[in-house]
């Protein structure tokens, strides 16, 4: 039987708040807002395990505005079928660009799966990273997003001027 790999984890403050980051030597495994009631401090440069210090610098470029898209290796989320199927158009939903569930359930192609895609959206392991927070109600409204509303609207408004609703860009 296979053993389950080491993880290890930093913390790392945004403007949002505290993002708790998991890797091993796959790579990038979960990027996790913490609540208000974190303790974890920001883990020191110098003590960032090496399996997360590239997510740490561009997480860091991201806030600061200097990325628009990571590129990172992955320690693959274990999910569904149709969990990874979700997470993977999702990652096409480009920088400044908004897309609906409506619209990601056409480009799997089941229009009826709108609810499953917000209930696989909301289960994504890599927020911001894999932008969830860049699907919105199809009336364009902000629905739903396990960071909470107000870190998505503050990230949907962090990727302006170049946010314009318009299917993955």
């Amino acid at each position: 039987m296979p053993t389950a790999p080491d993880f290890a984890y930093s913390y790392l403050p945004t403007p949002i708040g505290l993002l708790e980051l998991k890797g091993s030597e796959a790579g990038l495994a979960a990027v996790t807002f913490l609540n208000e009631a974190a303790t974890q401090a920001e883990t020191p440069a110098a003590a960032v395990a090496s399996c997360l210090r590239e997510a740490h610098q561009q997480l860091r470029a991201y806030f600061g505005r200097e990325l628009r898209d990571f590129s990172l290796v992955y320690d693959l989320p274990r999910g569904t079928e149709f969990q990874q199927r979700v997470w993977q158009v999702l990652q096409g939903v480009s920088y400044g660009r908004t897309a609906s569930y409506l619209d990601l359930a056409r480009q799997l192609g089941n229009p009826g799966a709108v609810r499953a895609v917000g209930a696989a959206n909301g289960q994504n392991p890599l927020a911001i990273v894999w932008p969830c927070h860049r699907i919105i109600g199809a009336s364009g409204q902000l629905t739903g997003y396990a960071g909470g509303l107000p870190r998505k609207k503050w990230l949907l408004t962090h990727e302006q001027p170049a946010a314009q609703t318009s299917l993955f860009g």
